[in-house]
């Protein structure tokens, strides 16, 4: 089990009410497995994306991502848990404007890097093959401003696998992207799960939910009855 769920409760304040997240939310991920969950805006599914990441602590429930309960460690060790196991991908791409492609790629690595080129010298080998991997060899020394947006949503991706995460997490990760673009994103996330990681993504897009192993409907924070 890479990614697993139990009974997740999160509410927020609001001029002094509280407002309910996300509701008694159970779900679990395997390896090799692509989780899509759907809903209208507002309910609940970019929440659930940031507790699954150790990003946003729950009322109740547990989160455990590669058998290991995130909320039950030091912020230390949940942030190394992240560093290790957990990529990201924001619907806004998030790229340091300022640092081309190959070093935003490798603002992931921040975390890990130490002062020994032995030890740096392999993750920016690392960055090189993703960029080969997904098409962005001519654009390495580019900043994102002079990048597409489906080229800046690779970088994106890039970013995110660039630790070998065993769980990706990607918010709307084809949203603002075309039709051969979304089909360019969906295989590259396809791919990733098939080499034995898992991926939980939040769309609108039905045809990317349709493409998931599994799809759980969102509404109002709560979990709607998941089909296959």
């Amino acid at each position: 089990m890479i990614l697993a769920l139990h009974n997740i409760n999160k509410t927020f304040s609001r001029n002094g009410h509280l407002i309910p997240a996300v509701q008694q939310f159970s779900c679990s991920i395997e390896p090799a497995q692509v989780v899509a969950v759907c809903g209208a805006s507002g309910c609940g599914k970019t929440t659930l994306l940031m507790i699954c990441g150790g990003l946003l602590r729950p009322e109740t429930g547990t989160v455990s991502v590669c058998e290991q309960d995130l909320y039950s460690v030091s912020p230390e060790d949940r942030a190394g848990i992240r560093s290790a196991h957990i990529g990201f991908v924001f619907q806004q791409f998030h790229l340091v404007p300022y640092l081309n492609v190959l070093d935003n790629i490798l603002t992931a690595s921040l975390g890990l890097q130490t002062n020994d080129i032995t030890e740096r010298q392999p993750m920016r080998q690392r960055a090189m093959e993703l960029v080969e991997q997904f098409g962005l060899s001519d654009r390495a020394e580019h900043l994102p401003a002079e990048l597409s947006t489906g080229q800046r949503q690779r970088v994106a991706l890039a970013r995110a696998m660039l630790n070998r995460p065993k769980l990706l997490l990607a918010d709307e990760p084809t949203g603002n992207l075309d039709v051969e673009n979304s089909d360019v994103v969906w295989k590259h996330l396809r791919d990733f799960a098939t080499a034995g990681h898992a991926v939980l993504l939040v769309t609108h897009d039905a045809t990317v939910a349709t493409r998931a192993d599994l799809v759980v409907q969102m509404k109002a924070g709560k979990q709607v009855t998941p089909s296959s």
